[in-house]
């Protein structure tokens, strides 16, 4: 149980059982109190639950209508999910939150925000108009074991963007952003254009870039010299709207069972596809350090919240003139986040943004504001100096104990093992399933050179090799490593077989392909086989 009574001051370093129990008693027993004291919760962000931390990683999907999303999710998955629409239309009018769930079925909004053990509660604010499109879908699926998927209604354009849909669809965005593990943005390649109200949902997320992914579908429908084409403008496009001087990460395929339309670029959305399942699959693994850098950026937004508060209050006449110099400070908040700035050293990136900050002051009385209270600001200090550390060493304890944590099952396993795995048979790997050595093919022409090395005793020097190794123009951090992988029997020589190897593994890196950390069995020599590997 929480600790409510205990003070806010400055003391020794909580101890914690798990990651999740830390993160619990911080934020409630540091880090509300501040937050409740300065009315964080009007301004920013619902207070936190006991099922914020304790939830399963979440994954948003966000595109406009006909992107594919719904798609995704049936593809990870390979299997349907109640309340599942697909087609060219927008089909997906709600929210839904595909969980997983001992018996199939849909729980609809206005239940969903009343269970404690689902981290929606705080969704009621929105209101009917938005409980009414949002559901859970809940199914036994082995992809749900370990994440949970957030499927959002097509980002409208065009007319159809005046209708208004009755709630703030930015806002709720931006909640959900806020708490889940990873943003994947959709795109599709016969509609790059960003509507007014995809371009407000992309500044909606924007203090969540860390977590947000791009993906361009639909990509096998066209040439590759329009890929390249496509990919150009909607890089163009992002750079307009997210105003940072990183390029976002795109993902490019073709997210679902069905055969290439144009297969020109197979191997680059086999890679691609390889790439995002991967970012997904370390979710688990990642989910309790992602959980305490939200609330690391949380507290810090917290303490700036309070600063500007309590800065407000004190500059309010005490009697005359109140509405006057409410206006007055409004339209000065800038100057004010200066202020603080230099005042308390705060980086200016962990400022809320201005405008929505003077539009939510407005309403508010300034002199009803709290006077600077200390002790709250030392307490979460406190927790982001001493505590988050030891909670940090926590985190790491976790993820070695548990090592193998990742999504399992669906289309994760489709690609495992087996000859259809990512690069099987290729570079390295080439000749894996061949009784003959795969090195073999190309020996004779090896041997050519490894006779004019004059070799002694059937073997070459380290110098000898290392000059004809060189032609290759590769590093020598690289040839270093092939050497390493090619003297098998570790004596400092290479015979001819060896030096055989040492050029495949030379062609294996020119033509782009990664080196093995240890030389694969069907590599190895037929003379060398049986021996020993060091």
């Amino acid at each position: 149980m929480f600790s409510w009574s205990k003070g806010t001051g400055k003391k020794d370093p909580e101890l914690f059982q798990n990651v999740s129990d830390g993160l619990k008693r911080l934020y409630r027993n540091k880090l509300f109190p501040l937050e409740d004291t300065y009315r964080f919760h009007d301004f920013h962000s619902p207070a936190l639950e006991d099922a914020d931390f304790d939830n399963k990683p979440m994954v948003l999907l966000v595109g406009q209508y006909s992107t594919g999303k719904t798609t995704f999710i049936r593809h990870l998955m390979e299997q349907d999910f109640p309340g599942m629409r697909i087609g060219p239309e927008p089909t997906t009018d709600s929210f839904i939150a595909v969980m997983h769930g001992e018996q199939e079925g849909v729980i609809p909004g206005n239940a969903l925000v009343v269970d404690p053990k689902k981290p929606f509660r705080k969704l009621n604010a929105f209101g009917n108009a938005f409980l009414n499109r949002f559901m859970c879908a809940q199914l036994k699926n082995p992809v749900l074991e370990s994440i949970s998927i957030i499927d959002t209604p097509g980002i409208l354009s065009g007319e159809k963007q005046r209708i208004s849909r009755g709630y703030d669809f930015a806002a709720v965005l931006e909640w959900f952003a806020e708490r889940v593990d990873r943003i994947i943005l959709l795109f599709d390649a016969h509609k790059l254009d960003i509507s007014d109200e995809f371009s407000e949902v992309i500044k909606a997320l924007k203090n969540h870039e860390d977590k947000m992914r791009v993906v361009l579908n639909k990509a096998d429908q066209i040439s590759t010299q329009q890929l390249m084409r496509v990919y150009g403008a909607l890089m163009w496009s992002l750079g307009k709207i997210i105003n940072t001087p990183e390029v976002v990460r795109v993902y490019i395929g073709s997210f679902w069972a069905q055969p290439l339309l144009v297969t020109d670029n197979r191997k680059l959305f086999e890679a691609e596809e390889q790439d995002l399942f991967r970012d997904i699959q370390s979710l688990p693994r990642n989910a309790a350090l992602r959980k305490l850098n939200d609330l690391i950026k949380r507290a810090r937004l917290a303490k700036v919240h309070a600063y500007i508060i309590t800065s407000l209050k004190k500059e309010m006449p005490s009697v005359f003139g109140k509405d006057t110099k409410k206006k007055e400070l409004i339209s000065n908040l800038g100057a004010i986040y200066e202020k603080i700035e230099k005042e308390h050293n705060i980086s200016p990136g962990d400022f809320p943004n201005l405008k929505k900050m003077q539009e939510l002051l407005v309403g508010q009385d300034f002199s009803k504001f709290p006077a600077l209270k200390p002790k709250l600001l030392e307490s979460v200090e406190d927790m982001l100096a001493n505590d988050i550390a030891k909670l940090m060493t926590l985190v790491r304890q976790e993820e070695a104990s548990m090592p193998n944590q990742m999504v399992k099952g669906g289309a994760f396993d489709g690609t495992m093992n087996g000859p259809f795995g990512h690069g099987y048979g290729e570079g390295a790997g080439e000749g894996i399933d061949e009784l003959e050595w795969v090195v073999g093919r190309d020996k004779p022409s090896y041997d050519e050179i490894f006779y004019t090395l004059s070799p002694v005793n059937g073997k070459v020097s380290g110098a000898a090799a290392k000059k004809e190794m060189l032609k290759s123009k590769l590093p020598n951090t690289v040839l270093g490593k092939i050497w390493t992988l090619a003297d098998v029997d570790k004596d400092g020589f290479l015979d001819d077989e060896e030096f055989a190897l040492a050029n495949h593994l030379i062609k294996v890196k020119l033509e782009g392909y990664e080196l093995p950390a240890k030389l694969p069995a069907h590599l190895v020599p037929p003379s060398k086989r049986g021996q020993e590997q060091q």
